[in-house]
């Protein structure tokens, strides 16, 4: 694709906006899904509004941080020094991002059902997700599995957090919670458990067997993804638990 072109130039299948309704807004390119807000390029003979897109990506990664994770942060005069945009754009922008935090934040109503590593993380995401310090936390669920509640447990330095089995099932039986379901942040955004990780959850799942109150998966949050450990280690095959 020549990011030159107009979006009228481009072929119909390969414009964002009919890529979006053939493939989803999952599978558009970031640029791709700017470009759509913008409707518009810097006008005739420069760059089209994917290009444009492209370019704004490219002039966010001057800050030596992830694009996205500046535009986050970013004001409308700063996103108006970039050529091409102007406050309808800048605005434009910074209200989509706002939108999507909110909606990403959002929590989740009580007795609400969670049946998935996603739906767990969108209950944690209020406490969790970027975050500058490692936090530890818990989801409170029912014998069906619906949310009783999520609860920190502890805030640790920007790189580690402790935590206590004896803490978090605490919590638990206070709250009357049947299952539970645990989650801390990596602020670096690397969803890799550490074998500290992988130990704790080990410790975790034994106290579970032993007191009859499930874990159902522990996750690891940042930068707007998640992790189940559940999913990606044998843990639960080894400490099977009666759910």
């Amino acid at each position: 694709m020549t990011y030159s072109l107009r979006i009228a130039d481009i072929p119909l299948s390969e414009r964002p906006r009919e890529r979006l309704f053939s493939f989803g807004a999952k599978n558009l390119a970031t640029a791709e899904l700017i470009a759509i807000l913008l409707a518009t390029g810097q006008g005739k003979g420069k760059l089209s509004a994917v290009g444009l897109g492209q370019y704004i990506l490219q002039e966010l990664s001057k800050y030596k941080r992830e694009p996205l994770d500046v535009l986050r942060e970013i004001s409308p005069q700063e996103l108006m020094e970039i050529p091409g945009i102007g406050p309808a754009k800048a605005t434009t922008i910074l209200a989509a991002v706002e939108l999507g935090k909110r909606a990403f934040l959002l929590r989740p109503s009580e007795r609400m059902l969670i049946d998935s590593p996603d739906a767990a993380a969108s209950a944690l995401g209020h406490d969790l997700m970027w975050q500058n310090q490692e936090r530890f936390a818990v989801v409170l669920l029912d014998v069906k599995n619906q949310l009783i509640g999520t609860k920190v447990i502890t805030v640790g330095t920007a790189t580690e957090t402790l935590v206590h089995p004896r803490e978090i099932f605490r919590e638990v039986i206070k709250q009357g919670a049947t299952k539970l379901i645990i989650g801390h942040n990596h602020p670096s955004g690397n969803l890799e458990p550490s074998q500290d990780d992988i130990y704790l959850t080990e410790q975790l799942l034994q106290g579970a067997q032993y007191l009859d109150i499930p874990l159902l998966d522990h996750l690891i949050l940042g930068n707007g993804n998640h992790q189940s450990l559940r999913q990606i280690t044998p843990l639960w095959t080894q400490y099977p638990q009666k759910e």
